[in-house]
This record gives structure tokens, sequence and C-alpha cells, in this order.
């Protein structure tokens, strides 16, 4: 138990309170934006659609899928799934939404490397992520230093990870950004305010890149306590 309750929780302890305001930010700002209605009159749904249609793409489906705030692109599949609080709704928030994930679909199409990066490395940190815990507890338990390595090794692979979506998801708003105010789905006071929703989005991803990396950190300082032990 002492390895969820002692001192070294306190360094990831700012990570985990710039989760929890990025979450309230995000819900928020949502909200908000989720009550202003583009003068467009497009659909979050039909202006994903004509994203990928502008960029030549005709092979992704556009498909609801249940849930808030559950949006995601499969690249595998060549899906784009809008959730029910956004699939055919017209506000400037579900816009942005589905104009973020459609920027994922262009990534995929143009061949954007951070995303072929993170497509690759996405099974290995998430095989690493899951092991990462159990080995190194074992490790200081068995007071065996190669498990700890181990477990030090996988979680780092967890950490790249985070980094590695970073610059994805920051080039999928701006392409989303772009889209929106270049085609006129969204004026500029309305694009502004798309800006605001996806910018909050991104602050979760930040958060969870802090986390994983003070958690390694933090791991790192549990190992060399038990070392001296």
């Amino acid at each position: 138990m002492f390895f969820f309750y002692d001192w070294t929780m306190l360094i990831v302890l700012p990570a985990l309170i710039l989760a929890l305001y990025a979450q309230a930010k995000v819900s928020g700002t949502f909200n908000r934006f989720s009550k202003v209605y583009a003068r467009s009159g497009l659909t979050a749904a039909q202006a994903a659609d004509a994203i990928l249609s502008q960029n030549g793409i005709t092979d992704v489906r556009i498909e609801r899928v249940r849930g808030n705030l559950t949006d995601h692109y499969d690249p595998r599949d060549r899906v784009l799934r809008l959730s029910d609080s956004v699939y055919d709704s017209t506000s400037i928030a579900a816009l942005g939404v589905a104009a973020h994930e459609a920027g994922h679909a262009v990534q995929h199409a143009q061949g954007y490397v951070p995303l072929e990066v993170r497509s690759v490395f996405a099974p290995i940190a998430s095989i690493g992520s899951n092991a990462a815990i159990p080995l190194f507890l074992l490790g200081l338990i068995f007071s065996w230093e190669p498990l700890v390595t181990v477990g030090l090794v996988c979680f780092s692979f967890a950490v790249v990870f985070s980094l590695i979506t970073l610059p994805v998801e920051f080039n999928a708003s701006s392409r989303a950004v772009a889209a929106l105010s270049g085609y006129g789905y969204l004026s500029q006071e309305e694009t502004a305010g798309a800006k605001k929703v996806l910018s909050a989005a991104a602050l979760t991803y930040v958060a969870s890149a802090l986390t994983a990396i003070l958690q390694l950190v933090r791991l790192f300082v549990l190992a060399g306590r038990s070392n001296r032990d």
C-alpha cells in the first residue's frame, strides 16, 4: 500500500490538479459553446463530411457513436465517429469537435508523420503501460533490480506515446480551425469560439503527458529509495 500513499505522490500532485482543471475546462467550454449555433446551419456530421470532401477523401465513413465526447477517428477501419451530443448538432462546439476529428482523417490520408509514428507505437505503449506497474511492484517486493528496470522501461513507452500524441492533437486542431474558417463554415467570431473548445481539449492531452512524466519520475524515486534500503 505504500506505493500509493507515500510522500512521493506529491510528485504527481501538480499533474493531477492540472488534469482535474483540464476536465472541468473542457466540460465548461463545450457546454458553453454547445448553446451557440452556427449561422451556416451545418450539422457537425455535414461539416466533417465537407472537410473530407474538400481534401479529396471519399473512403472515410462518418458514424454516430454513443456517449458524450466519445468522438474519434479510427484509422484502421477508416471511420470517423461522432458522439450523440455532436453528430447532428449545429453548435459551434460540435462543429469544432467534428472538424478536429476530420483533421485526423486528413492527417492519415496525407501521411502525417507524427500520426504514423503514434499508430506504430500505440500497441507497444499499450503493452508497456499495462505491464509496467505489476513488473515494477514485483521487482520492489522481491528486491530484484532487473525486474524494476523492466518496469521502468515499460512505463517509459507510455510516456513517449503521450509525448508523440501532443503534436498529433495540436495539428488536428490547427487543421480544424483553418478548415472551419477557410471554407466558410464558421464566421471569424464563431471560429474563435470553436478554437476555445479545441484549446480546452488540448489541455487534457498536456495534463496526460505531464502526469505520465511525473509518474515516471516518481517510479525512479521509489526505485532509488528501494536500492538504498
